[in-house]
């Protein structure tokens, strides 16, 4: 007669590293770039240096935030630089133009909604790729704010309350780095708490089932680039706001940058599965490689064969590595 024995159940801890392997990574790698940087450089760990991080990393997780939600559909929005760049140079225009600037916030945020709305229509209600789409859209929304600007830089002047939103500080706290933490945890909530996130994933790991169950599965599918486009509009501002202008040149490789971000912080470029968390330790960490590479005085533009190397290693960690069943010791029964 065989006799059955119940295989030992594994640890609790190697549980719990197996589940969150890609997020406890990135905070190690994260760490791991922190504390090399700071013994490099002297000037590393001082307050005005780590504020300034934050103060530039803040566009990048406004954005990362909402291009967490588009990925996790299983899209990708390759245009949201250059609708950084569109809004910073139309909310310039308007503000040179006479138009009170919390008009201006009202009208960019409709702008960047409406860009996200119309990319959403096409992929959502038409079926064209995502990535035709907001690559068209790279071309032509950056074209657009090169014909509004011919080229030229347009100053802002005369606006403190619109320039208190980019460089101004509460309690010693940079506003922008608030603006992206308030949005990160507004994140947060969204994934973990309500119907749309749980929606966002579903469609992300099965639109026809999703629609199959009676989910409104293309108008979650179009609404995230709805977000991605106000997520652009709050970036854009932002950034003319901090510089005090507004240029079509700006932004540029915005895209490369914050797609690395929720790569890197382990959100499935297959869809249905998402990690705010590691989204906001990803873009602290291309924030922290940028701002330590310069302080050792290395090429800026080495900055971008660092990020295209973190986003090819992330993308074989994702699809060779994690999304197959990884686990750390012997699984419970």
């Amino acid at each position: 007669m065989a006799v059955y024995t119940e295989r030992k159940a594994g640890s609790a801890l190697a549980d719990f590293i197996g589940e969150h392997a890609q997020v406890l990574s990135i905070a190690m790698f994260f760490l791991l770039c922190m504390t090399i940087f700071g013994l490099s450089s002297s000037t590393f760990f001082t307050t005005g240096n780590l504020l300034n991080v934050l103060r530039q990393a803040a566009p990048i997780l406004i954005v990362a935030v909402a291009m967490t939600l588009v990925i996790t559909t299983a899209g990708i929005d390759l245009s949201v630089g250059s609708q950084v760049a569109l809004v910073n140079a139309v909310c310039a225009i308007a503000i040179a133009a006479g138009l009170p600037w919390p008009v201006v916030v009202v009208l960019m945020l409709a702008l960047g909604a409406a860009v996200g709305a119309a990319q959403g229509w096409f992929i959502s209600y038409q079926g064209i790729p995502a990535f035709i789409v907001t690559l068209a859209g790279l071309s032509i929304l950056r074209g657009f704010a090169l014909y509004l600007t011919e080229g030229y830089s347009i100053p802002i002047t005369g606006v403190p309350g619109f320039f208190w939103l980019g460089r101004g500080t509460l309690a010693g706290f940079p506003v922008p780095a608030l603006i992206a933490l308030l949005i990160a945890a507004l994140g947060f909530v969204v994934m973990l708490r309500t119907q749309y996130g749980r929606q966002v994933i579903a469609v992300g790991s099965n639109m026809e089932a999703a629609r199959r169950v009676g989910m409104p599965a293309k108008r979650v599918l179009a609404s995230v680039y709805v977000v991605a486009g106000l997520a652009s509009a709050v970036a854009g501002m932002l950034i003319a706001a901090r510089l005090g202008s507004g240029s079509s040149n700006a932004a540029q490789g915005f895209e490369l940058q914050v797609i690395a971000a929720v790569v890197l912080g382990g959100t499935s470029l297959m869809g249905g599965k998402a990690s705010m968390l590691g989204t906001v330790l990803g873009t602290m960490t291309i924030a922290v490689i940028g701002n330590g590479l310069i302080l050792l005085h290395i090429s800026p533009f080495f900055t971008q064969i660092v990020t295209g190397a973190i986003i090819l290693i992330a993308i074989w960690l994702n699809t060779k590595l994690f999304d197959r069943g990884f686990r750390f010791g012997r699984a419970r029964t």
